[in-house]
């Protein structure tokens, strides 16, 4: 299904994909070509800062291995083109290297001529001959700087040879030549379902460096069985999986130009890379909103609105829905690892990306607003934080990637988040709007109902752990009121102990709150009448003893507890000032 996904979006994209067998490459060297065959060489090398500056243009390829690799079609090294070998650490060739340059050559002058000897009246052809039949580059000045591995193009006038239609044409029978089975014979194409020659092996490989790995880049390959014992009755290659050369070649060529595009990829921070596209050209917006380094409030409000307001197109006018595609990719050695693939209507991806934000958004008292944090970010937020930002490479490996699995399938984020983020926040004493949108978007996709909590305060929660969470941000209020200028504070000290063993740490916090509510009865009237009406508020509303010790899970509460408890208090700090008048709370 796969391949199939990739070669209907091949069709629809059209001539914006590369010819067949042809890979963008960047080209560094041109071979200009008189009409009468006389040759100069033109350099289009630009440094590393002008990257950008420099000339790329789909060329022709296909996945070459071995000690006698073949050449390419016009477009290749200068070792093929122009018989330049390789040098050696002492920065000169060997006799071995001189004489494989020489064989490389000659197998690129055969592979030209191929195409160029019965085209008589074709001026590119003519030229070509006429190159060769005058020795080829054995007469031509090439520069020192030139190495074996530079890319060279042929140009004659104005024109790329290896643009022409019939190069293109020549150059795919060369690839099916080489890339057929042994026999050649057509067979049932398992992507197409139709009779055609079928491939040995696949021709295009992912480019290097298309997707992220902590390991060696390499060219991957999507299908690739090169030992008995990995395939079926002991058969290598492609036997057992039949392809036929159209969709081997388009389905690569397509997963090419998704890992190349900025709008239909995503490149993981540690390793791996997802790219989308959907069958027909349907608004796949949802998936900017989902990685945006910033998302908007005001789009992200929108789209939850439409989740819960706007039918579905089976509903209203009972149409085809579009479909969405998401492949999500490794690397291991020289072969592509498939990590996930989603295949749902386009209408549910929406939903799936409100349903993501409507289950994280924090709410800011100060400002009251919601606050929505990017899916990066909230992978980051598990790793170690350090003078109010996160320390670089310290998130946990992989967990972005599993964090976009949760968000497109609506499941629960993997088992571990709960107890890394815990731990970190224990550990590092910090607690921001990442932090508490994980954690709320972990309690939401509980599969346990009683763990769901509120975006804001829930007044009527009778849940011990939450409970419990309200009432240390009432006791450290109570403390930092009475003395504001603390550079230790009760959330300093005693947060990680309240959270996991709250039945003895928050009675022996009530009993030391007594001394700083008589400082407040003396010196703030009105911020010690509201404090302790809410800590006695608080107490009242436990109907068993404090738990003495708390889970992962009953931890979690406690903090949308605590951080809950003191939104609202700057909630009603801000409501009254938009009044003019003055909270006794400040």
């Amino acid at each position: 299904m796969l391949l199939q996904r990739l070669t209907e979006y091949a069709d629809r994209l059209g001539d914006v994909l590369p010819a067949e067998y042809y890979r963008p490459k960047q080209i560094h060297w041109v071979l200009d070509l008189d009409k009468d065959g006389t040759a100069t060489l033109r350099d289009l090398r630009v440094s590393a800062k002008n990257r950008d500056q420099a000339r790329t243009m789909p060329v022709p390829y296909a996945q070459r291995s071995g000690t006698k690799v073949p050449p390419y079609m016009l477009v290749d090294t200068a070792e093929f083109v122009l018989g330049v070998p390789k040098a050696d650490k002492t920065n000169r060739p060997t006799d071995k290297a001189q004489e494989e340059a020489g064989r490389r050559h000659a197998a690129y002058r055969d592979l030209a001529l191929l195409w160029a000897q019965d085209r008589k009246d074709d001026p590119g052809a003519t030229a070509l001959r006429s190159y060769f039949s005058g020795g080829g580059p054995v007469g031509l000045d090439i520069p020192d700087e030139v190495q074996a591995k530079d890319t060279v193009a042929v140009m004659v006038a104005t024109r790329w040879l290896h643009e022409e239609p019939t190069v293109k044409a020549t150059w795919a029978s060369v690839v099916v030549e080489r890339k057929g089975g042994a026999d050649d014979r057509p067979g049932l194409c398992l992507v197409c379902g139709t009779t055609a020659p079928l491939l040995a092996t696949i021709p295009e490989p992912v480019k290097k460096g298309a997707v992220p790995t902590k390991g060696g880049s390499n060219e991957g390959q999507l299908v690739s069985i090169n030992k008995a014992a990995q395939g079926r009755d002991g058969k290598t290659q492609l036997v057992n999986t039949p392809i036929c050369h159209r969709c081997g070649g388009r389905a690569m060529a397509v997963l090419n130009h998704l890992l190349a595009s900025d709008n239909h990829s995503r490149r993981f921070r540690d390793d791996g890379v997802m790219v989308w596209w959907t069958r027909q050209a349907g608004d796949d917006s949802a998936m900017a909103l989902l990685f945006g380094n910033a998302p908007d409030p005001a789009d992200i409000a929108h789209l939850i609105d439409s989740l819960d307001s706007s039918p579905t197109p089976h509903t209203t006018q009972r149409v085809e829905d579009d479909e969405f595609h998401a492949l999500t990719l490794g690397l291991n050695n020289a072969r592509l690892v498939v990590r996930d693939w989603i295949d749902i209507p386009l209408t549910d991806l929406k939903a799936t990306v409100a349903a993501w934000y409507k289950d994280h958004g924090v709410y800011d008292g100060w400002n009251g607003t919601t606050r929505y944090v990017p899916l990066w970010r909230l992978a980051l937020c598990c790793g170690r934080a350090q003078d109010g930002r996160y320390a670089k490479d310290s998130a946990p490996h992989g967990l972005e990637a599993e964090l976009v699995h949760s968000a497109l399938r609506r499941t629960s984020p993997p088992a571990r988040t709960l107890p890394l983020l815990l731990q970190r926040i224990h550990a590092d004493q910090y607690l921001d709007t990442a932090r508490i949108a994980l954690l709320r978007l972990i309690l939401n996709r509980s599969s346990e109902p009683k763990d769901h909590v509120m975006m804001t305060l829930d007044a009527d929660c009778r849940d011990a752990s939450y409970l419990c969470g309200r009432l240390f941000a009432v006791l450290e209020d109570i403390q930092t009121t009475a003395l504001p200028n603390l550079n230790t504070t009760l959330r300093d000290k005693y947060f990680r102990t309240a959270a996991t063993a709250p039945g003895t740490t928050l009675t022996n916090l009530r009993i030391d709150a007594n001394a700083h509510l008589k400082r407040l009865r003396r010196d703030k009237k009105g911020a010690a009448v509201s404090l302790e009406r809410r800590l006695g508020e608080l107490f009242a509303l436990f109907s068993d003893d404090m738990p003495r010790h708390l889970t992962p899970l009953q931890q979690g509460r406690f903090v949308m507890g605590y951080e809950h408890e003191r939104a609202a208090k700057w909630d009603r700090i801000r409501r009254a000032k938009e009044k003019g008048e003055d909270s006794p709370e400040e």
